[in-house]
């Protein structure tokens, strides 16, 4: 087929982006596929003429644009087929204060939070209890992130995801061990333990990119009844935001400090990261997925979509 690639983008995640890029162009190509490789900040009036001639698109964008459902609506104006979740779904779950908002109303454990939008006047403190994860909304791999210990520090913390243009969603800090789960084409994928690097006080930027990162352990050494709920909660938040094709959920659950908190979901990813240390192909790979056969089966599942959104 003729395919688009879609990448790169003007979000602070823009290498990530890159980077994964390159692994699915190699899998697009050694599948057969003719490649078109497409960056929206350089050649953004150029998507839609391209997807108009293209018959698919594979997005690999992280942030704005891309996971908010810009690229998705306007592969949709022209007609062709993409991966992954529709402009609606998108957006809602890059909005954090939105995915918990949804969350909530379908019965989804996850921790108190708040959203802070950096208005004139706004009161900079929190009544939520201390320590605290403030991070942007909209932002993801934990770019701007922060974990406050004092409410001395809440100021500084605000300020630093103020400074990148977004709003803060603050967060209760669940003390425990943090789980994530993809689901592909509705199953959910085996469940993955995350150990940040020692020295670490979170999954953060470094952790999950750098070659000498967090240890990422699957299936995750867990209770199979602990497993087993896990995915449950990441199928249902999958399915409560509405998702095509597939998604990845991350999840904190508290230990015996935390007075052993069940899962709670922290966000639901529409576009899994897709480098060669992502979560996403490695948990693919332990039910028998090569790299591959995963970006296969995402377009599989993409033309699949098409057709039922085109009533084919």
């Amino acid at each position: 087929m003729r395919m688009i690639l879609i990448a790169g983008g003007w979000s602070t995640e823009r290498e990530v982006s890159l980077s994964g890029a390159r692994k699915i162009e190699q899998a697009l190509k050694a599948l057969g596929h003719e490649v078109r490789f497409l960056d929206p900040a350089k050649e953004f009036a150029d998507i839609v003429p391209a997807a108009s001639k293209a018959d698919f698109a594979f997005i690999n964008l992280h942030g704005s644009p891309g996971e908010d459902g810009l690229i998705q609506a306007l592969l949709e104006t022209a007609g062709c087929p993409y991966q992954g979740a529709g402009p609606k779904a998108s957006f809602l779950a890059l909005n954090k204060a939105a995915t918990k908002s949804v969350y909530t109303r379908f019965g989804l454990p996850t921790p108190d939070w708040r959203l802070y939008c950096g208005l004139p006047g706004e009161d900079q403190t929190c009544d939520l209890p201390y320590p605290l994860f403030v991070k942007p909304n909209t932002g993801g791999s934990s770019v701007g992130m922060s974990l406050v210990r004092e409410p001395a520090d809440f100021g500084a913390a605000l300020a630093k995801v103020f400074a990148l243009g977004q709003e803060a969603l603050v967060e209760t800090c669940v003390t425990g061990v943090e789980l994530t789960c993809a689901v592909l084409d509705q199953t959910p994928l085996p469940v993955i333990m995350i150990r940040p690097k020692s020295g670490s006080a979170f999954f953060d930027y470094e952790n999950k990119y750098a070659a000498d990162g967090a240890e990422e352990i699957c299936p995750a050494p867990v209770a199979p009844e602990l497993a087993a709920e896990v995915q449950r909660l990441a199928l249902a938040a999958h399915r409560a935001l509405g998702i095509d094709g597939y998604s990845r959920t991350d999840f904190m659950v508290g230990g015996p400090m935390a007075g052993e908190i069940g899962p709670q979901l922290l966000e639901t990813n529409t576009l899994p990261g897709m480098t060669p240390t992502s979560l996403l192909p490695r948990a693919a790979a332990a039910v028998g997925l090569t790299f591959e056969e995963l970006v296969s089966e995402l377009v599989r599942l993409g033309l699949e979509t098409h057709s039922l959104r085109m009533g084919k």
